[in-house]
């Protein structure tokens, strides 16, 4: 990388800290951009200038909003009754993106991972019991991560929630559509008879 024009450079080291961004991926973007004219790079840069500045947690469910309350939240068609309670923002946009969900949501902002310095006062948690009878809630969906940090924290909502007169459920979890048993884990296919129904 020392060979790179300082700036050039600088672009790469910047784009390696992405998600998902190594430094090949790194290096393609920023030849990409380099190429681009000055009016699509200063597009670029403006949005998430934007990003930064305009956007906020709704005051309701800690979704990403350019206004106090987000477009979910907002919308009055959607079911009350209903809490989704998600990890982080674009949990709750991949079960939007489904069309299967009419009801609420609550972002927690992250799981319990004590290793990581994350306990309930770092997330949202705390405000989602005050939504329960304000808002006539009658069931609680715990959409966590199927991992150990998710399940940690879908244990210590069922058990916070419990004393509630709140129906508290867990998304099911099992194998993806289109797949075949024989490649499934030992946990997935577990999992997957833990959670049959009735047909």
């Amino acid at each position: 990388m020392s060979r790179y024009a300082p700036s050039l450079a600088r672009l790469v080291g910047e784009l390696v800290r992405l998600p998902g961004i190594g430094p090949k991926s790194a290096q393609r973007l920023t030849f990409h951009l380099l190429k681009a004219s000055k009016d699509e790079v200063q597009a670029l840069a403006q949005a998430i200038m934007d990003l930064k500045e305009r956007t906020q947690s709704c005051s309701a469910c800690f979704n990403i909003s350019e206004d106090d309350r987000c477009s979910i939240c907002a919308d009055p068609s959607r079911d009350g009754s209903m809490l989704c309670v998600v990890e982080e923002a674009n949990d709750l946009w991949a079960i939007e993106k489904t069309g299967s969900f009419r009801g609420r949501y609550h972002v927690l902002g992250g799981s319990l991972s004590p290793l990581d310095g994350r306990g309930p006062e770092q997330l949202t948690a705390k405000a989602l019991l005050p939504r329960l009878e304000a808002e006539g809630v009658k069931e609680v969906i715990l959409a966590t991560n199927p991992n150990v940090e998710g399940e940690a924290t879908a244990m210590y909502l069922s058990r916070l929630l419990k004393p509630l007169a709140v129906r508290v459920t867990r998304i099911a979890r099992g194998l993806p559509v289109g797949g075949d048993l024989e490649y499934a884990d030992e946990v997935t296919l577990s999992k997957s008879l833990e959670g049959r129904r009735e047909v």
